[in-house]
């Protein structure tokens, strides 16, 4: 959704903290707004390639979850994400569940996974945010046998998903300190561009790469509207630091912007995304 995130002391920082926090309290509300893309990769992944699966960027635990359902208990699902809350809270999951899946706090970038240990890999929009993207593409491919698989999904550029930058667009003038996004970082549209895609995963020793842009219609109650925009993203981030009365505005505002995605009690909104495949180059 609209969050940033990156592999860096500062970021880690964050999301050990209270962006962390802030997903595990909307789990609930995001894994409904994001099951479209879970389907998505839950179909891809089928027990024919192997039941050993890493999920990376993989929050709350709600893909890794799914694609464990759909394997099997003799699967052997892992997910891997930065974050201290979101993985607490996946492992509860699992204990509430009892569903066969286990859960790593590390950065997937520097982790020194088991070589050859994974038949695929797969991602909901959790690869956007290395700070070296193909040393962490390279670390992934070690993790996988040859000719193992590579699957997931990308936000495209902000023009496509305008959606994604309502709440910063309208709040600004509001909020001075409000973090610019800068398309050259890693962030949520830092795989916006598909030949930018395609040369990260060949350089990091993938083959057979396949990028197809798929849209794909998400909804939220429109009760939760509020609370997304005020928990999540740099809006949600920098009101965390704000007055009561520079808060009350912002909302006023905010909400206001989101007028054009609300029909009746839904919001409703179009995720311009990649989905992308690649194997492990067995050469």
């Amino acid at each position: 959704m609209d969050v940033t995130r990156r592999t860096d002391d500062g970021q880690a920082a964050r999301w050990k903290g209270a962006a962390g926090h802030a997903w595990v309290e909307a789990q609930a509300v995001l894994d409904e707004v994001l099951r479209p893309f879970e389907e998505l990769l839950v179909e891809a992944v089928s027990d024919e390639h192997g039941g050993r699966v890493l999920d990376v960027g993989c929050g709350t635990g709600g893909t890794t979850l799914a694609v464990a359902r759909r394997l099997g208990p003799t699967s052997h699902c892992v997910g891997v994400d930065i974050s201290e809350p979101v993985i607490t809270a996946a492992r509860q999951r699992v204990e509430q569940e009892g569903t066969p899946a286990s859960f790593i706090c590390a950065d997937a970038q520097e982790y020194a996974f088991e070589p050859a240990a994974f038949d695929t890999v797969i991602s909901r929009f959790g690869v956007m945010f290395f700070n070296d993207p193909v040393r962490a593409f390279a670390n992934l491919r070690r993790t996988v046998r040859d000719e193992g698989r590579l699957r997931f999904i990308a936000w495209r550029g902000p023009a496509e998903n305008p959606f994604m930058t309502t709440a910063e667009r309208a709040a600004a003038p509001l909020l001075p300190n409000l973090p610019a996004r800068r398309p050259d970082e890693p962030g949520q549209f830092a795989l916006a561009d598909s030949e930018r895609i395609h040369s990260i995963l060949a350089e990091s020793g993938w083959a057979g790469i396949d990028i197809r842009p798929m849209d794909v219609t998400c909804s939220l109650p429109e009760s939760e509207l509020v609370g997304y925009f005020t928990r999540l993203g740099p809006v949600g981030m920098t009101l965390r630091e704000a007055d009561e009365q520079t808060r009350a505005q912002v909302v006023e505002t905010v909400r206001a912007a989101f007028d054009t995605f609300v029909q009746g009690t839904e919001v409703r909104f179009t995720g311009a995304c990649w989905t992308v495949s690649a194997r492990a180059s067995s050469g």
